[in-house]
């Protein structure tokens, strides 16, 4: 099973980024967009790839001694937009609603839980980018899919949620798609949750 460690967003802002990315779907080239389905928007921390049921449980193990040393939950606010190339829109994280440090911090503990249950490599230092995904070229590749994200940032850059508080650690679960229907996208089931903090 392939698995990693989120953060997921209440459903009132998840609410209110959905209604502020409507509009983005009339730009023209918005059909070439693979979107996500906002009921799967969450913030990942780590990924760790294919898992056994022995390394799961001992990365569980490791999660929750992890989030138990956290501070306390995380204030956060979803605000603006980025992307990366022209391969992934993204929403991200207002710079004064939100502990950015925190979230670096917990990333950086589900990172080193991964390493110590064996599922990343020792040296695997990755940096971490607070991001909620939006949408995705089709047919990506490492070369341009031929849209142009730029449009799709420009309008969503003044959004501003309202605040929220991430109190809970997940472990999540990527199912494969069911079916071969094109664009179909993977199922998040969590695993596991534990409160942030002691």
């Amino acid at each position: 099973m392939r698995l990693f460690a989120a953060l997921w967003p209440p459903q009132q802002a998840v609410r209110e980024l959905d209604r502020a990315t409507m509009p983005l779907r009339n730009i023209p080239g918005a059909e070439a967009l693979r979107w996500t389905q906002p009921e799967s928007w969450h913030f990942t921390l780590s990924f760790y790839g294919e898992v056994t049921e022995d390394q799961a449980a001992d990365l569980g193990a490791r999660l929750a001694r992890a989030a138990q040393r956290a501070e306390g939950p995380v204030p956060v606010r979803l605000a603006g937009a980025g992307r990366f190339g022209d391969r992934t829109l993204w929403a991200g994280l207002d710079k004064e609603d939100t502990d950015r440090e925190a979230l670096k911090k917990l990333a950086a503990a589900t990172t080193a839980a991964g390493r110590r249950a064996g599922l990343l490599p020792p040296d695997e230092h990755p940096s971490f980018h607070a991001h909620l995904t939006l949408a995705r070229a089709r047919g990506r590749g490492r070369g341009s899919s031929g849209v142009d994200l730029r449009p799709y940032v420009t309008q969503l850059e003044p959004f501003q949620g309202s605040s929220w508080t991430a109190r809970e650690l997940l472990l999540v679960r990527s199912a494969p798609p069911r079916s071969a229907v094109p664009g179909e996208q993977p199922r998040y089931e969590p695993l596991d949750r534990w409160p942030l903090g002691p």
